[in-house]
């Protein structure tokens, strides 16, 4: 099975994704860490080329990570939103959207966030407000994914409520 982890930035797709492999054993691929090993550092990247240069190249990498029968994937928090990805991965496995509060995200933004090239250099209101901005577009895309799962616990809570969903054994509890 497929399965596609999707959610804003900074909502725990990265680090929910690694622990629901290490509890399943299933292989795990994290599409900005894929294209970093391609590019290297994103944010210098996307400086100089563009997100829409970026955009591309999530969309090959996606593309590979579809031809493949089981994959765990960590997507970024634009890769629904480009092109046909959304389509493609609801048609090619499951998408679980990690549903967290905009406060918590901007909580998380402002302590994590700085290296995001769509929140780079911002801070306070500006910050608020440019998250408020991409959730407004972005929220019903995600709502478009097969299942949802409020991720407000640790990322092995989330991880075990994706296994459950996905009906993986978890070797280890």
């Amino acid at each position: 099975m497929r399965v596609f982890i999707i959610g804003f930035m900074c909502s725990g797709k990265s680090a929910v994704g690694r622990e629901l492999a290490k509890l399943t054993g299933r292989k795990f691929t994290d599409i900005d860490r894929a294209i970093e090993h391609r590019i290297g550092p994103l944010l210098p990247w996307v400086q100089q080329n563009g997100e829409a240069a970026f955009r591309a190249m999530e969309a090959e990498v996606l593309g590979g990570l579809l031809q493949e029968e089981e994959v765990l994937v960590a997507c970024g928090g634009g890769t629904p939103m480009g092109a046909d990805n959304m389509d493609r991965m609801l048609h090619a496995g499951k998408v679980v959207y990690l549903d967290v509060e905009k406060p918590v995200l901007v909580e998380r933004a402002k302590r994590v966030g700085g290296d995001r090239p769509l929140l780079f250099g911002l801070k306070d209101a500006a910050l608020e407000t440019r998250i408020h901005e991409l959730l407004e577009v972005r929220k019903p895309v995600y709502h478009r994914a097969h299942w949802h799962v409020a991720a407000t616990g640790t990322p092995r809570d989330t991880a075990l409520k994706i296994a459950d969903l996905a009906g993986w054994a978890v070797y280890e509890r």
